[in-house]
């Protein structure tokens, strides 16, 4: 599907039915469903062959949409205000039960804004999706739309938004006894984000 109208529209409408998809997002192809769903969660784990274990992100549209489901400090308030949309995964405390229960968390969510026009309009319509890079585990993300459709399988649409001009998965913080905690460093440095 094309990243248009029609093309997020049934995109959405194949996620709220337990579809798989496949988008664009600012860093990496990623691949994605309803988090509530149990059963595609379960597929999105089959399809990469990644560990239980590896909780998997979630993506959303915006700050207060991501208040339903996270508990916001001073600190990470002030840098989800600076720097979302973009490439800042931020690991926080899951306040909504069922969400915890589908994704098998224990207290924390891995969550962030994207900055890709295509995937904040799925977004907008899906308010959160699961959203982990579209490769096998352990092999390279994909920028290039060809590469990922034929390294990855059993999907239900491909949202295809050309090629990502990135620099990279984003980086993953969490904030421990009041100090920022780089979890991987993507995109953004640790500078950049100390800066703040």
């Amino acid at each position: 599907m094309n990243c248009d109208k029609e093309g997020i529209e049934k995109a959405s409408q194949i996620i709220n039915d337990g579809g798989i998809v496949i988008f664009p997002t600012d860093t990496v192809y990623g691949i994605g469903c309803d988090p509530y769903n149990k059963m595609s969660v379960k597929k999105i784990y089959e399809i990469k062959s990644r560990d239980i274990s590896k909780s998997v992100p979630v993506l959303t549209y915006s700050i207060a949409t991501a208040e339903k489901i996270v508990n916001f400090d001073k600190i990470s308030r002030k840098l989800v205000e600076k720097f979302w949309p973009g490439p800042l995964t931020f690991i926080l405390k899951v306040t909504d039960k069922k969400i915890k229960e589908s994704l098998n968390l224990e207290n924390k969510i891995a969550i962030r804004v994207p900055n890709h026009k295509c995937t904040l309009e799925l977004l907008k319509r899906c308010n959160f999706l699961v959203g982990t890079s579209a490769n096998i585990s352990g092999s390279l993300p994909h920028t290039n739309p060809e590469n990922c459709i034929k390294n990855i399988q059993n999907y239900d649409v491909f949202v295809d938004g050309g090629l990502i001009q990135s620099q990279g998965e984003s980086t993953i913080i969490e904030i421990v006894n009041e100090e920022i905690k780089i979890i991987r460093e993507g995109s953004l440095t640790k500078e950049e984000i100390l800066e703040t």
